[in-house]
């Protein structure tokens, strides 16, 4: 049988955004995989250096519409270190809770999407129902319920309103339950397990040779997590473990995040009870200077999420660099396709949780 080429994309459900996977198959295996991006292309990284300092925080929200607060916070974080602002103990209590809120509604809208992918309309609904609760708890904080605009240069826009703490543990003692529902849904699934054990397969030296960071190296069993090797906010005040899977499948990926949720859970309420009070914000410097540089990296849901800064000597970047974590991933496709079937394609790329958004900029 002669090979063709497929077209996954770049208007498929399979992508969960804009971009095409280029599949070359031999009846129903597949012999190469080719991702093509650049669908989404906004030229985010060359807006900045027309823009303010401070209004560039409400387009870093847009980097990524699954983790808004996650790259509000590391553009804040990485101006921070370019003018050498120390943020305020409380202020950082906030952004941790916050950013691991975030992380659990990221990997629910994941779950969720992989729930479709795999045929399950009930895995959809159930973490689409839970992730609304966690939505409601950011919008009572900031305002908004997806791109919040919350992060500051110096700290957070606003304090926690008077009930946060309880209403962080209502939410977190009924998700915690939920949590072990959507395990039930899957785990004890034959369809599920079948279609994601065993397929997929991205070695642990091929997954740092290729830069793949965040849940899906941890799938592949590499020990590495940024908020434990290199801190940042409250990270190493508070006790937590790193998940790790070691069968480098799909369904190892899968499980990385689910424990992750579990892990966030634990950090939050931490946070929540050492938290005391204090200054929120600090002002900064509204100017940079020319030639000095600033950089910061995060754990984002996705993997390691990079910002590079270099000072205009004005309230402008010269320059602002964005590393994608997803955009190394996805160089990963073809490894991970190759030689499995062209009906494996929604498991594997469904376990990478892909995002156009902070991919394409």
């Amino acid at each position: 049988m002669a090979e063709m080429w497929l077209n996954m994309g770049p208007q498929h459900p399979m992508t969960h955004g804009l971009w095409n996977l280029r599949v070359k198959v031999d009846g129903e295996t597949m012999t190469e995989a080719e991702p093509v991006i650049g669908y989404l292309h906004r030229g985010w990284e060359k807006i900045t250096e027309n823009r303010k300092f401070t209004q560039i925080i409400p387009m870093a929200d847009r980097l990524c519409y699954g983790a808004s607060m996650s790259w509000s916070h590391l553009y804040c974080l990485t101006m921070e270190n370019l003018m050498e602002v120390e943020v305020p103990e409380r202020a950082k209590w906030i952004r941790t809770i916050v950013l691991e809120a975030q992380r659990i509604g990221s990997h629910l809208m994941w779950l969720a999407a992989l729930g479709t992918d795999l045929g399950s309309y009930t895995v959809f609904l159930y973490p689409v129902r839970e992730r609304e609760l966690f939505l409601d708890l950011m919008q009572n904080l900031c305002g908004a319920r997806m791109t919040y605009n919350y992060p500051r240069i110096g700290g957070v826009r606003n304090d926690v309103p008077a009930n946060f703490e309880r209403d962080f543990t209502r939410v977190l003692n009924h998700f915690e339950k939920r949590l072990t529902d959507y395990e039930a849904l899957c785990d004890q699934s034959t369809i599920f397990r079948m279609r994601m054990e065993d397929v997929g397969y991205l070695s642990a030296e091929k997954a740092k040779n290729l830069g793949v960071t965040g849940p899906n190296l941890r799938g592949s069993g590499v020990d590495y997590d940024v908020r434990r090797d290199d801190p940042y906010e409250m990270y190493d005040q508070v006790d937590w473990k790193v998940c790790v899977e070691k069968t480098c499948d799909a369904y190892a990926r899968y499980r990385v995040k689910m424990d992750e949720m579990r892990e966030s859970c634990n950090i939050i309420r931490q946070c929540i009870k050492r938290m005391k009070p204090g200054a929120i914000r600090v002002k900064p410097p509204r100017t940079a200077p020319k030639g000095k540089t600033g950089w910061a990296h995060v754990e984002d849901p996705r993997g390691e999420g990079f910002m590079y800064v270099i000072g205009n000597g004005d309230d402008r970047p010269y320059r602002l660099k964005v590393r994608s974590p997803i955009f190394v991933t996805v160089s990963a496709a073809p490894e991970m396709l190759v030689g499995y079937k062209i009906a494996d394609v929604p498991a594997i790329m469904g376990s990478v949780d892909m995002c156009l958004g902070e991919t394409d900029r």
